[in-house]
């Protein structure tokens, strides 16, 4: 999808495209199960820790980041897991995550856009879930990584 616009430089025509916007998520793994959030701003539920990538910083950088902003937990052992990037994926608008898994290290505690946060596992997720995270979920505990 594209439209046109004037360069704000040369005054030029220039065709804008419409992208998805990169978005980082991260399956915290630590004693008992995986790190979830509730989210404090919506779409509510509890999700997995992450948010958008800034300009000019790496997706593993921005998992690590947001993982420390909204868990206060460092995670370590990072490693890719997997692209999701179905276009209702959030109600806001079109995104596109890149999911990372870890081990954290630390004391869990909810901050930034957390109101809270919980440890599960495969057997008690939370039934409120946020974006597509319950699909991303089930496709790690039944694959071998976790």
């Amino acid at each position: 999808m594209s439209k046109s616009m004037d360069c704000p430089h040369c005054g030029k025509p220039v065709t804008v495209y419409r992208n998805p916007i990169p978005t980082v998520d991260i399956i915290i793994r630590v004693e008992g199960g995986i790190i979830l959030i509730e989210r404090k701003n919506p779409p509510f539920g509890w999700a997995l820790p992450g948010g958008f990538i800034d300009y000019g910083e790496r997706a593993e950088d921005a998992a690590v980041r947001e993982a420390k902003e909204e868990t206060s937990l460092t995670v370590k052992e990072i490693r890719l897991f997997g692209v999701y990037s179905d276009p209702h994926r959030d109600p806001r608008h079109h995104t596109l995550t890149v999911v990372y898994a870890g081990r954290g290290e630390g004391q869990p505690r909810a901050a930034d856009d957390a109101t809270r946060l919980g440890i599960f596992g495969p057997g008690n997720l939370p039934k409120n879930m946020a974006f597509d995270h319950a699909k991303i979920l089930e496709d790690y505990f039944s694959s071998q990584e976790h």
